[in-house]
C-alpha cells in the first residue's frame, strides 16, 4: 500500500492510499507500452496500468461494443420458454402486464418492454406497486387483481426472484408469469413458466453484474430475433433495438451496478442515445433538472436517476415508468415537473432522516463491520440513501430500517469487499427476517422488531468474517497527484477515456498537493464553495457537496491560509461557455 501525500488521517478520519495494485515496474512498463501502441495519454495509460488493464484488452476496454461483448441471450436458462411463452402472446393478442420495481432499474426495464411490445404490436400495460401500501416485489393480491381483469402473462422486471407465495398462487390461479430478475437467487425458484436471471444458482454464463435493464434487454434481443426467425416483420416494420441503449444506460448506472464488460458497452453506447434526446421523458427531465451539457454518467446516477426514483419514494410509484414509456412532450414536460418536486421533498425527508440515523450510529460501535440503525416512523423511501450515506461515512456496509408498529422494513448498502445481499439471504434462511434479497452492494429486507438484535448480530459475524483479513481503517483512493496549474480541461478530457466511470470503475480521483483556499464559503444546502490555489501559480475552482454535514466543511472554511491537501474528482466547469473544470471535493487534509 502506497500512502498519498503522507495523509494518514484526513479531516474526515480516511487514509489516502494509491489506487494502484501490483508492482509499481511492472505498471509503469505496462503503462509505457500502452502509450506507444494506443496513442493516448501518459495520465490514461496510466489510469489503465494502475487498474491492471492488460495491454492486449486495453483497446477494447477503451472502445467497448456491443457486437464484440453481447451473448447470445438464448444461452441463459429459461430464455426460449419466456420468449416463446412471449410469441404466444403477441401473437393471440393477449393482455401482456409488466409487474415492475419502483427504481430506476425497474422503471427503465419496464418502459424498455412497453416500448418494444407495443413496436412489434403488443398489448401491454405497466403495473408498479406502491412502496408503503404493496412494499417490494409481486403481491398475491395485485396480481389476482390483474388476473381478474384480463391479464393473461405477467412479466415481473427486477423484482421476483424471492416471491414464492405470490408466484405459487398466481400459478394456481391459471396466471402465467416470466421472472426477469438479477438479484441473488435462492436454492428454490418461484413458480413462473420461465425464469431468466444471470443470478441464478444454475447459470453458467458469468453476467451475473447485470442490471435488471440488462436482462430486459437480452429479452428484447433474444425475442426480436425469434420474431424476425417467424416472419413477425414481413408487414410490419422491424424496430431498431439500439434506440432503448438510452434505458438501458440509465438503469445501469442507477443501479450501481459494476460498469465492467457488457456494462461498459451498454452505457457507453447509450450515452450517445441520451444525447440525441429522442426519448420525451429523458429529453424532458434533463431539461426540468438544467442539463444543459452532454450528459455522462454523473448526470445518469446523480441529476436524472434520483429525480426517476422520487416517485416510488416519497411520491407516486408509476410516474417514472411513465415517464420513460410515454411519447407526448407535453405529459413528459408534467411529468418531469412533478418528479423535480417529488426530488425536492425527499432530500428534505432525507434530511431529517439521515440526522436520526448518524446521531444513533455515532452512540454505538461503530468500528464493528457492519452499522445497522433503525427508527420509528422513518420514511421508507429514504431508507436506501441513507444507508448510502452512512456507508459513505463509516467506509462499512450499512443498514437502515425503518418501523412502523412491531413491523420493520430494511435498506442496506454495501463495500465493495463485501457482498451485502447473501448475507441478506443467508440471514433469511436461518428464519431472521420475514423477506429479503438483493445482490453485492445493496440489500433490501423486511423484520419483526423482535428479530432485529438477532439480526444485527447475526450480521455482524456474517459480513466480520468477509472482512477478517481486511483492514477496517477507512481509506480513500487516489490516482494522481496534480496541481491546480495542472488540473485542465486537457487533463480532464484525456481521464475522461477511460470511462465510462461508476461502480467497478470509479472515475478517477486527484489530489492537490498544499494548496491555499484563497476562498471557502457556504452555498446552497450545506456546501462548500472554494478557490484553491498552488505554490507554483494557478487556481481551481472546487466545491463541496452536503460538506457542512460532517467535518469537511468546517475544514474548509477555518483553514485560515494553513495549505492543505484536496482531494475530488475534476468535472467539466461550462458556465457562462467558459469550457473550464473545477474539482468537486470529496476530502481534505491540512499539509504537515
Amino acid at each position: 500500500m502506497t500512502v498519498i501525500l503522507g495523509v494518514e488521517k484526513s479531516v474526515t478520519g480516511k487514509l489516502w492510499q494509491s489506487r494502484a495494485k501490483g508492482d509499481t515496474e511492472v505498471r509503469d512498463r505496462t503503462a509505457l507500452a500502452l502509450t506507444q501502441r494506443l496513442q493516448v495519454p501518459h495520465v490514461v495509460a496510466q489510469i489503465l496500468a494502475d487498474r491492471g488493464i492488460a495491454l492486449e484488452h486495453a483497446e477494447a476496454y477503451l472502445a467497448p461494443t456491443l457486437k464484440s461483448l453481447l451473448p447470445d441471450p438464448d444461452r441463459f436458462r429459461d430464455m426460449p420458454a419466456a420468449v416463446a411463452r412471449l410469441i404466444a402472446a403477441i401473437q393471440g393478442g393477449e393482455q401482456i402486464a409488466v409487474f415492475g420495481d419502483y427504481d430506476v432499474d425497474g422503471a427503465t426495464s419496464s418502459a424498455l418492454l412497453l416500448r418494444y411490445l407495443a413496436a412489434v404490436g403488443g398489448k401491454a400495460e405497466a403495473y408498479i406497486p406502491d412502496r408503503m401500501r404493496e412494499g417490494y416485489g409481486p403481491n398475491q393480491a395485485a396480481l389476482l387483481k390483474l388476473h381478474q381483469a384480463g391479464v393473461s402473462l405477467v412479466v415481473t422486471v427486477d423484482c421476483g426472484i424471492t416471491a414464492f407465495e405470490p408466484l405459487a398462487a398466481a400459478h394456481a390461479a391459471g396466471l402465467d408469469v416470466i421472472v426477469l430478475d438479477h438479484h441473488v437467487a435462492e436454492p428454490e425458484l418461484p413458480a413462473a413458466c420461465a425464469v431468466v436471471n444471470p443470478n441464478r444458482l444454475d447459470e453458467t454464463e458469468g453476467h451475473g453484474y447485470l442490471a435488471a435493464v440488462g436482462v430486459s434487454y437480452l429479452l428484447v434481443i433474444a425475442l426480436n430475433r425469434a420474431l424476425r426467425n417467424a416472419g413477425h416483420f414481413n408487414n410490419q416494420t422491424e424496430p431498431n433495438l439500439l434506440q432503448w441503449l438510452d434505458l438501458v444506460a440509465l438503469g445501469t448506472v442507477a443501479d450501481v451496478v459494476p460498469l465492467i464488460g457488457l456494462n461498459r458497452a451498454f452505457v457507453q453506447q447509450g450515452l450517445k442515445i441520451i444525447a440525441q434526446r429522442s426519448n420525451p421523458g429523458l429529453a424532458a427531465l434533463a431539461d426540468v433538472a438544467g442539463v444543459d451539457s452532454r450528459p455522462d454518467t454523473y448526470h445518469l446516477g446523480f441529476i436524472l436517476g434520483p429525480r426517476v426514483n422520487a416517485g416510488g419514494r416519497v411520491g407516486q410509484a408509476d410516474l417514472g415508468t411513465r415517464l420513460l414509456a410515454g411519447n407526448d412532450p407535453e405529459e413528459a414536460h408534467r411529468l418531469a415537473v412533478q418528479l423535480d418536486g417529488f426530488n425536492r421533498d425527499r432530500r428534505e425527508i432525507e434530511a431529517d432522516v439521515l440526522a436520526e440515523a448518524i446521531a444513533q450510529a455515532e452512540t454505538i460501535d461503530t468500528t464493528g463491520p457492519v452499522v445497522v440503525v433503525a427508527g420509528d416512523n422513518w420514511h421508507p423511501g429514504v431508507i436506501g440513501i441513507v444507508a448510502a450515506r452512512l456507508r459513505e461515512r463509516f467506509d462499512r456496509p450499512a443498514c437502515v430500517i425503518a418501523f412502523a408498529g412491531d413491523v420493520g422494513k430494511g435498506s442496506g448498502r454495501s463495500i465493495p469487499r463485501v457482498a451485502l445481499g447473501p448475507a441478506v439471504i443467508a440471514a433469511l434462511q436461518a428464519g431472521l427476517l420475514i423477506n429479503g434479497g438483493g445482490h453485492a452492494m445493496a440489500a433490501g429486507f423486511s423484520l419483526q422488531r423482535e428479530q432485529l438484535a438477532d439480526f444485527q448480530a447475526f450480521l455482524a459475524a456474517r459480513v466480520g468474517s468477509e472482512m477478517a483479513n481486511q483492514p477496517l481503517t477507512a481509506t480513500l483512493n487516489i490516482d494522481a497527484v496534480i496541481t491546480p496549474h495542472g488540473a485542465s480541461r486537457d487533463l480532464w478530457q484525456a481521464m475522461m477515456q477511460a470511462g465510462p466511470f461508476g461502480a467497478g470503475n470509479s472515475e478517477p480521483r486527484i489530489a492537490c498537493p498544499a494548496v491555499r483556499l484563497v476562498k471557502a464559503d457556504v452555498v446552497g444546502q450545506n456546501h462548500v464553495r472554494c478557490i484553491l490555489s498552488g505554490r507554483e501559480g494557478g487556481r481551481l475552482k472546487a466545491i463541496a457537496f452536503r460538506a457542512m454535514d460532517g467535518a469537511l466543511g468546517p475544514a474548509l472554511l477555518a483553514s485560515g491560509g494553513q495549505p492543505m491537501h484536496i482531494a475530488g474528482h475534476l468535472r467539466p466547469d461550462d458556465w457562462q461557455g467558459r469550457e473550464g473544470v473545477q474539482l468537486v471535493i470529496d476530502d481534505a487534509a491540512f499539509s504537515i
